[in-house]
């Protein structure tokens, strides 16, 4: 039996170029309408508590919207929009509602690195109408969120760097003695990198703390900031928590 992915509501797609969260109307375009094969990979190391299942779960979801944030019509059609939670809405949406015969073509694991390859189908002409559906709906689109923390927002500072403000939604303890319930390892943002062409760059992990020199507790409610140095050949780039 061919496993199927399961696509946790709440991922985040967060593709941000350096030109600001301005919200610019998407011009539709026809390209070749019909069904398309897609496929995409995702490499993703993980660490406890997080366990070997979950994080090969992570890895093919993260294959899933890699492969269709790739492909040419999306592409093409998300080019003009500049509002980086409305292009993680549409890629989440299409991943979740407008991908049939997905199949998990190719795993692997190595120490506490997993690899997934995916593959599946799709009809081009959703992508114009999830579009349209999110571009004249209402509402404002939450940033990620999971039990230890929340994404307030993400920018990219004129010096280049990546500055990520985020929320404790838990004590997140960080020195030697864990706590009962301790969410340490969950507690870390995830930034992701891509070149030009939307071709992975680098992942990198960052946990939670305070201060970057480590104030080692925060406590729920508390605020704190995170800035991240940018690859100098990267394009766009996505910020995300394990779920």
């Amino acid at each position: 039996m061919i496993p199927r992915l399961a696509i946790p509501g709440s991922s985040l797609l967060l593709l941000v170029t350096a030109h600001a969260f301005v919200f610019a109307a998407p011009h539709m375009t026809v390209g070749n309408n019909g069904p398309t094969e897609i496929s995409g990979d995702y490499r993703y190391a993980y660490h406890e508590p997080e366990t070997a299942a979950e994080a090969r779960e992570t890895a093919c979801t993260e294959a899933l919207f890699q492969a269709l944030s790739r492909h040419p019509t999306v592409r093409e059609q998300t080019a003009p929009i500049v509002d980086s939670r409305l292009i993680r809405s549409v890629i989440q949406t299409l991943a979740k509602q407008h991908v049939h015969d997905q199949r998990i073509v190719q795993q692997s694991e190595q120490g506490r690195t997993v690899y997934c390859k995916v593959s599946g189908r799709f009809d081009v002409d959703d992508v114009q109408r999830v579009l349209l559906a999110h571009t004249t709906g209402s509402g404002e689109q939450a940033l990620d969120q999971n039990r230890a923390l929340r994404i307030i927002s993400a920018r990219e500072a004129p010096d280049g760097t990546v500055v990520v403000v985020y929320q404790a939604l838990k004590r997140l303890d960080w020195l030697g003695t864990a706590y009962q319930g301790s969410l340490r390892e969950a507690a870390d943002v995830m930034v992701d990198f891509y070149d030009e062409q939307g071709t992975l760059l680098r992942s990198t992990r960052h946990p939670a703390r305070k201060t970057p020199g480590g104030e080692d507790i925060m406590n729920p409610g508390e605020i704190a900031t995170l800035k991240i140095a940018k690859p100098l050949n990267a394009k766009t780039y996505r910020v995300w928590l394990v779920k």
